[in-house]
């Protein structure tokens, strides 16, 4: 939802309750990936605008919670919601091998936190889309 976010070393259990809270308050959502898109150099699956104002809404509210950590760094005037598939220069096989699957549908039940070892990238904590009942934080 925010990349960005606060760095490894500073995602302390206040952090981590609020994250929570925060998306706990917000309900579960049905989501479809509709087309493919491309950025330079990277590939992605794109949302239905419904989808996409839900997902846009989540990443406006964590960034108004943590506005030091803004959508990439600020350096986007606008957020464009997506699924990452591929990082490589030529969109045309990655659309060709993905179109024919398209719609993709999904439920979006839960915020995965991720965070960089240095090496790779690791599940921190799960936070549930719960609609307002208590967060049930759960880390590996």
């Amino acid at each position: 939802m925010l990349y960005p976010f606060v760095p490894a070393d500073r995602l302390d259990a206040a952090v981590l309750g609020d994250l929570g809270a925060l998306l706990a308050a917000r309900g579960g959502f049905d989501l479809a990936f509709t087309h493919c898109g491309n950025f330079p150099g990277v590939h992605y699956l794109a949302p239905a605008a419904d989808g996409a104002a839900r997902l846009n809404a989540l990443t406006a509210a964590v960034a108004a919670r943590w506005p030091e950590h803004p959508p990439y760094g600020g350096r986007f005037e606008e957020v464009v919601p997506h699924l990452t598939v591929a990082y490589h220069d030529d969109p045309g096989p990655v659309a060709a091998d993905l179109a024919p699957h398209l719609p993709l549908a999904a439920r979006a039940e839960a915020v995965r936190l991720l965070v960089h070892d240095g090496a790779r990238w690791v599940r921190r904590a799960d936070f549930p889309l719960c609609g307002g009942s208590s967060p049930r934080v759960r880390t590996p």
